[in-house]
């Protein structure tokens, strides 16, 4: 029995059945590349005041984390927030740890509009209120005397003279997102890292 097929963008060899299968073969490609068109456009459109923004959002009184629900307003130190792709609230953290944890290890891969955290050079440490600023351009300081709401953190900010201000008093190492590694912010902590078991 011969075999026709569609090569490219004409058939070859083909008897009258197998020109119909090309041309509903085609029909069907063309509607896939049509229907792709609808959702690109529905993008472009979110950003000019669709439903999801992804302009930071302020912490309220009942805003709570993410990952472990306890409320932000509660604790001193950074927090963060992410954007994800498709969804109309961001996702917000009572620590930074959590959120470089979050897009460096994250659980499932989401796409991520934007991240958030707060810039500690322009807010109070042991009540921070807005000062957001982008989580993958801040600058980090790693190792302070500061703490955050699960221990240690890291402290965000915006311009590197505020986070050597911070670093002078506090101590710490300067790091940028891309000097992050998952390691060092492991969110397991106690009996999970201890190799000696």
């Amino acid at each position: 029995m011969k075999r026709y097929s569609c090569k490219g963008a004409c058939c070859t060899g083909q008897t009258p059945r197998s020109a119909d299968a090309c041309s509903e073969r085609r029909l069907l490609l063309g509607l896939l590349a049509l229907s792709s068109v609808v959702p690109l456009a529905a993008c472009s459109r979110e950003g000019e005041g669709g439903s999801a923004s992804t302009a930071p959002v302020e912490i309220a009184q009942d805003t709570s984390c993410e990952l472990d629900g306890m409320l932000l307003m509660d604790y001193p130190g950074p927090k963060g927030q992410i954007h994800y792709a498709g969804a109309e609230r961001p996702a917000f953290y009572c620590d930074t740890v959590e959120v470089l944890n979050t897009l460096l290890v994250p659980e499932q891969v989401r796409k991520v509009n934007a991240v958030y955290v707060q810039d500690m050079g322009k807010t109070d440490w042991d009540n921070p209120k807005g000062a957001w600023i982008d989580a993958r351009t801040a600058l980090y300081v790693q190792g302070s005397q500061r703490k955050g709401s699960m221990g240690p953190t890291f402290a965000s900010f915006s311009a590197e003279a505020d986070a050597q201000a911070f670093i002078q008093q506090y101590g710490g190492k300067l790091l940028r997102m891309s000097d992050i590694t998952p390691v060092m912010v492991d969110l397991r902590g106690g009996a999970n890292l201890d190799s000696r078991m």
